[in-house]
C-alpha cells in the first residue's frame, strides 16, 4: 500500500489499563514481604533502626525502581550479582558524606559511572536507577562511618529476602528464550526456501501457499523486533553470543526479502537449475540453523551452502567466458543474483549461529583492507569487547555519553542543592531528580505536574494521618505493609500521579517509625521532590534540550553522507578503478551511532502528526549499503564487476549518481526541505541505472555481466530506501 501524502493521523488511544495483572500484584507482593520482613525485624526485634532503613530501601531499590525481568531463577541471580556493587557503594557513599562537597563531587562520579555502565546491556539499563540509591542513601548527614557495618548488614538482608522471595512466591515462568524466537523465524524463512527452489526448478507451488508462507515468514521475523521481547532478554550486551544472535536476526531479515524477490522473478524468467540448486542448498542451511541455534541443538556446518555457492559462481563465471549455458534473459539474471544473495543471507546465518554456539570458526579471511570482517568479535576475548564498547561510546556523539553527563550533572545538582538549604531528608530531592527527569526537557516538563499533584495530594493524606493518629507508632506499624502493597500494585497502572502520592504515604509510614515526626514531614516531602522535579527541568534545558530529535536530524544526515562515500568505494573497488580508503569502515561505524540515537528518539514522546521524515528507512538505508557492500567485495574480485573500460566507466557513473541522490538527501534533511524535493534526482538516477543494463555494461555483445546485475541490484535497493524516506515504498 501507498502512503498518504498528507498528515499522518494520531494513532487512537488505547484504553487505560485499570487492573493490574497477575505479574503486577505478584511482584508487588515479593517486594512487601521482603522489604517488611527486614524492616520489622531489625527495627522491633533486634532494635537496629539503621540497618532497617537499609534493609527496606534495598528492597525497594532493586524491586521497585530496577526494571528487572526473566525467570525466577534470573531475576534472583540478578539481585545477587547486585549485592556486592550494591555493598561498595554504600562503603563510598558513607566515606564521602562527611562534607556536603566531597558528597555531590561523589554524586557526580557514581552517577555517570553507574548511568554509562546501561552501555553494557539490558540488564545494566535495568539496574541503574536502583543502584544509584545505594549511594544517595548513605552520602547524606548524619556522617556516621561507625553504622557502616549496621548499613552493609542491612543491604545484605534486603537483598537476600528479595532473592528468595523471588525464587519462592509465584515465581515467574521463564519467558520465551530468544533462541527460540530465532529458530521459528530460521524454519519459516526455510519454508519460504524450499517454495522458491521449487519455483526455480519449474514446479511452482500454489499461489495459496507461497502467500501462506510468505506472511507465516513476516510474521516470524515481526517477533524478533527488540519491542516486542522484553527488556532483559534482549541479546545486546557487548559479549560475542549476544552479539551473534544479533547479527542472526539481522541477516534473517536480510534473506527473506530475497526469497520472496526469487518467487516473483521464478515467474518471468522460467526454469534455472543453477538457481534452483543453490536455494535448495539455502533452506537446508536455514534448517539446520533453526536446530542449532537452540540450546543443545548441534551447531550447524556451512559446508553445503559453500559448495552450492562456489558451483553457482563457476556456472556464471562459464557464462562470461563463453564456455557455459547463457543464463537468458535479464529476468534471469537478476533472479541468479537474488539467490546469491538468499545464499550468502543463510551461511552469515549458519556462521553466526556457530559463533553463538561457541563452535570453533575458521581464521578470519577478511582482506586486511577490509577489516574488520563481519564477525571480528569472534577471535577478541570477552574482555577486549567489553573495553570496545564502552570506549566506542565515550563522546559526545554517543546517546549513553549525553544521557550519564545529563543524570551526573543533575544528581551532583540536587545533592549540592539539598546541603547547601540543609533541606531534612534531603535524599528524597535526588530521588526525584532521577526518576523524574527524562532525555529531553519537554518529556521531563510533562512529568512534572503529574509528579506534584500526586506529591502534594499524598502530603496532605500524609498530614491529616499524622494529626489524626499522633505519636502511636504501632498503628503506622501496622498500616505499612497493606499501603506498601497497593503502592506498588496499584501505581504502576493508574500513572506517575497515583504512584507519587502513594509512595509518599509509604515513605511517611516508614519515618515515623524511625523517629517522632509531625506533619511537618509531609511538607518536607513535598519541598524535596519540587526541588528534584526542577532541578531535573533544568538538566534538561542546559544538556541537549531537544533530545534526539535535532541530534538524529543531524547524525542521519551525516550518516547519508558516509554511506555515498561507501557505495562509491565498493563500486570503484569490484569495477577496478580504485583502492578502498576506509569509507565502509566510516559509514558502518556511523550507522551504529545513527541506530542508538533512533533508540533514544524512539523512547521519547513525538506528535504523530508532525513526526518529520521515516528516520527507520534513513536508518536502513544506512545499514543496507553497509550489508550489501560487504559481500559484494567478498564475491566479486577487484576490478571484475564490469567487462572492458566501458563497462566500469558506466556503472561507476551509475555509483555517483546514486551517491548524489544519498548526499541530496541528506542535505533535505539539514535544511528540512519539504517532502518529495529528492524525488525527481531519485527517479532519473533509477532510469539512468535501469538504462545501464542494457548499455555497454556486460560483454563485448552487448550481454549483461551477471556482476554488473549484482552491483546494479544493490544500487536499485538503496534507491528503494530513500525513496521511502519522505515517499510511499516503491512498488
Amino acid at each position: 500500500m501507498r502512503r498518504s501524502s498528507g498528515p499522518t493521523p494520531p494513532p487512537q488511544q488505547q484504553p487505560r489499563r485499570v487492573r493490574p495483572d497477575a505479574s503486577t500484584v505478584h511482584r508487588a507482593v515479593r517486594v512487601t514481604l521482603a522489604a517488611c520482613a527486614g524492616f520489622y525485624t531489625f527495627r522491633y526485634v533486634l532494635d537496629r533502626p539503621v540497618a532497617a532503613t537499609y534493609a527496606l530501601f534495598a528492597a525497594i531499590a532493586l524491586g521497585v525502581l530496577s526494571r528487572i525481568e526473566g525467570s525466577a531463577r534470573a531475576r534472583a541471580r540478578t539481585v545477587l550479582l547486585a549485592l556486592p556493587f550494591a555493598g561498595a557503594l554504600v562503603c563510598v557513599g558513607t566515606a564521602l558524606a562527611v562534607h556536603a562537597w566531597t558528597a555531590a563531587l561523589g554524586m557526580v562520579g557514581v552517577g555517570f559511572a553507574v548511568a554509562f555502565g546501561a552501555v553494557g546491556g539490558p540488564r545494566l539499563v535495568g539496574l541503574a536507577n536502583g543502584l544509584q540509591l545505594f549511594y544517595i542513601l548513605p552520602c547524606f548527614p548524619p556522617y556516621s562511618p561507625d553504622t557502616l557495618p549496621q548499613r552493609l548488614l542491612g543491604v545484605a538482608a534486603g537483598l537476600l529476602l528479595l532473592a528468595a522471595a523471588e525464587l519462592l512466591l509465584w515465581p515467574e515462568p521463564a519467558p520465551p528464550d530468544y533462541r527460540d524466537r530465532l529458530s521459528g523465524a530460521a524454519t519459516a524463512v526455510a519454508d519460504l526456501a524450499d517454495l522458491a527452489a521449487r519455483a526455480t526448478a519449474d514446479r511452482a507451488a500454489p499461489a495459496a501457499a507461497v502467500t501462506a508462507a510468505t506472511d507465516r515468514a513476516r510474521a516470524r521475523l515481526d517477533e524478533l523486533r527488540f519491542s516486542r521481547i522484553p527488556l532483559m532478554e534482549r541479546p545486546a550486551s557487548a559479549g560475542a553470543v549476544d552479539r551473534a544472535l544479533t547479527h542472526c536476526a539481522t541477516a534473517l531479515h536480510y534473506t527473506g526479502p530475497q526469497l520472496v524477490r526469487i518467487l516473483r522473478l521464478a515467474r518471468a524468467g522460467g526454469p534455472y537449475p543453477g538457481a534452483a540448486d543453490l536455494t535448495a542448498a539455502t533452506a537446508a542451511t536455514l534448517r539446520a540453523t533453526a536446530a542449532g541455534v537452540r540450546r543443545g541443538g548441534a551447531a550447524p556446518g556451512t559446508a553445503r551452502v559453500d559448495g552450492a555457492l562456489t558451483a553457482f559462481d563457476t556456472e556464471r563465471s562459464a557464462h562470461r567466458d563463453g564456455s557455459g549455458p547463457d543464463p537468458g534473459p535479464l529476468a534471469r539474471t537478476a533472479l541468479g543474483t537474488a539467490a546469491l544473495d538468499a545464499a550468502e543471507g543463510a551461511r552469515f546465518v549458519a556462521r553466526a549461529t556457530r559463533v553463538s554456539r561457541r563452535a570453533p570458526l575458521p581464521p578470519d579471511d577478511t582482506p586486511a583492507d577490509q577489516r574488520p570482517g563481519p564477525f571480528w568479535y569472534a577471535y577478541d576475548p570477552a574482555p577486549l569487547l567489553w573495553w570496545r564498547r564502552f570506549r566506542a561510546n565515550l563522546t559526545p556523539r554517543s546517546v549513553a555519553f549525553r544521557n550519564a553527563l545529563r543524570t551526573a550533572g543533575a544528581l551532583g545538582a540536587a545533592r549540592l542543592l539539598a546541603g547547601g538549604l540543609d533541606l531534612s531528608h534531603g535524599f528524597w530531592v535526588l530521588l526525584a531528580t532521577l526518576t523524574l527527569m527524562r532525555t529531553s526537557a519537554a518529556d521531563t516538563r510533562m512529568t512534572l505536574r503529574p509528579a506534584l499533584v500526586g506529591t502534594a495530594g499524598g502530603a496532605a493524606v500524609t498530614a491529616a494521618l499524622l494529626l489524626g493518629i499522633g505519636e502511636h507508632p504501632l498503628v503506622y506499624a501496622t498500616a505499612l505493609p497493606p499501603v506498601m502493597l497497593f503502592a506498588f500494585t496499584v501505581g504502576p497502572v493508574l500513572g506517575l500521579a497515583w504512584g507519587q502520592g502513594l509512595f509518599t504515604v509509604v515513605v511517611a509510614l516508614v519515618f515515623t517509625q524511625l523517629a517522632p515526626a509531625s506533619w511537618r514531614l509531609a511538607e518536607a516531602r513535598l519541598v524535596n521532590v519540587a526541588a528534584g522535579a526542577a532541578i531535573g527541568i533544568l538538566a534538561g534545558f542546559c544538556a541537549w534540550p531537544r533530545g534526539g530529535a535535532q541530534d538524529l536530524r543531524r547524525r542521519t544526515a551525516g550518516m547519508l553522507d558516509d554511506s555515498a562515500g561507501a557505495l562509491r568505494e565498493t563500486v570503484a573497488v569490484v569495477t577496478g578503478a580504485g583502492p578502498a580508503t576506509g569509507a565502509l569502515h566510516r559509514a558502518r561505524r556511523s550507522a551504529l551511532l545513527t541506530e542508538a540515537m533512533y533508540a533514544q528518539y524512539r523512547s521519547e514522546r513525538h506528535d504523530p502528526a508532525a513526526d518529520g521524515p521515516n528516520w527507520q528507512a534513513a536508518v536502513r538505508a544506512g545499514q543496507h549499503t553497509v550489508h550489501g557492500a560487504e559481500p559484494l567485495l567478498a564475491r566479486i574480485p577487484p576490478g571484475t564487476a564490469a567487462a572492458g573500460p566501458g563497462g566500469a566507466a558506466v556503472l561507476e557513473r551509475r555509483a555517483a549518481e546514486v551517491a548524489e541522490v544519498f548526499r541530496r538527501q541528506a542535505a533535505a534533511l539539514r535544511a528540512r526541505e519539504p517532502a518529495g524535493v529528492v524525488q525527481p534526482d531519485l527517479a532519473r538516477a533509477r532510469a539512468a541505472l535501469v538504462g545501464g543494463l542494457d548499455g555497454p555494461g556486460g560483454r563485448p555483445d552487448g550481454e549483461v555481466s551477471p556482476h554488473t546485475v549484482d552491483v546494479a541490484v544493490w544500487l536499485a535497493g538503496l534507491l528503494d530506501d530513500l525513496e521511502q524516506v519522505h515517499g510511499p515504498p516503491p512498488e
